[in-house]
């Protein structure tokens, strides 16, 4: 391990830098406990004085919140659980199963996963109001999903690469079947990078917004992310309750990332180094 010598420069660096970054995040907390005539005021009022929690009470008297709220725990879950299902047989078949186009599936993931979700959100309404599920939670679901399962399977497909043939052979022999190879083989090895993608899967699948305003017009399955820009308005913003609102919000976020935090960057990294 390499020692520096100006381990407080190191410091004092990163110290700014999170500072930096997490400005935002203090700002948005401090604007949700001041009072509305303090909010734009100039020069800006760092620390509210005194601290209010108006703004709170108005956005939980906002119609809808609650389930709105529901509808994005409904819409993570499941995205959660689609992607996690969807993505232990695709990502098996693209890393083991010689097949002709198995590359060619790869690089068009990678290139959906590039794709911003607004070019998707035109496609998917089609396709949606086709078999019928636009405003419905399914079709979010299934929405989201598709920006998390590309990402699963990239993730993913090196954890199966990096698995040696012989023991997948051994099962086989065993009599194990398919199923029973991914049940008793292949998810324990992808315990790392399915905790990863599930953490992952959560978080976009709580914070999208395209596809909740461009693929459902119903304010009851709409996610809470699109209940904030109903605080948007054409004559000015109501800034502590969206703020208050934005705050609640990030909370399942902050409480998710914490409890996976190791998962989610062993799960990314694992792979990454061939033994």
């Amino acid at each position: 391990m390499t020692r520096t010598k100006r381990p407080w420069l190191l410091t004092l660096v990163a110290g700014v830098i999170t500072a930096f970054f997490l400005l935002p995040l203090y700002w948005m907390i401090a604007t949700s406990l001041k009072k509305p005539d303090q909010v734009l005021v100039s020069p800006p009022q760092w620390i509210p004085s005194p601290f209010t929690g108006d703004s709170y009470s108005r956005a939980l008297d906002k119609p809808m919140l609650g389930q709105a709220l529901l509808n994005s725990v409904a819409i993570s879950l499941g995205v959660v659980a689609l992607t996690l299902l969807l993505a232990v047989p695709l990502t098996y078949a693209v890393a083991r199963i010689r097949m002709r186009g198995s590359g060619a599936m790869v690089l068009s993931l990678l290139v959906a996963q590039l794709l911003p979700s607004i070019v998707l959100a035109a496609p998917l309404f089609i396709v949606l109001r086709q078999v019928e599920l636009t405003n419905t939670l399914i079709g979010l679901v299934i929405a989201d999903t598709t920006l998390t399962l590309p990402f699963a399977v990239i993730v993913l497909r090196p954890l199966v690469r990096a698995m040696p043939v012989e023991v997948v052979e051994a099962a086989l022999v065993d009599g194990c079947g398919l199923p029973g190879v991914l049940w008793r083989v292949v998810l324990p090895v992808m315990r790392p990078g399915l905790i990863a993608i599930g953490g992952f899967s959560f978080l976009l699948g709580w914070g999208e917004f395209v596809f909740g305003i461009t693929l459902n017009s119903d304010p009851k399955v709409q996610p809470v992310t699109v209940l904030l820009n109903t605080f948007v308005g054409q004559t000015g913003t109501d800034w502590g309750p969206l703020m208050a609102v934005a705050t609640l919000v990030s909370i399942p976020v902050v409480c998710v990332f914490a409890m996976l935090q190791r998962y989610i960057v062993g799960g990314l990294t694992a792979g990454s180094v061939k033994s």
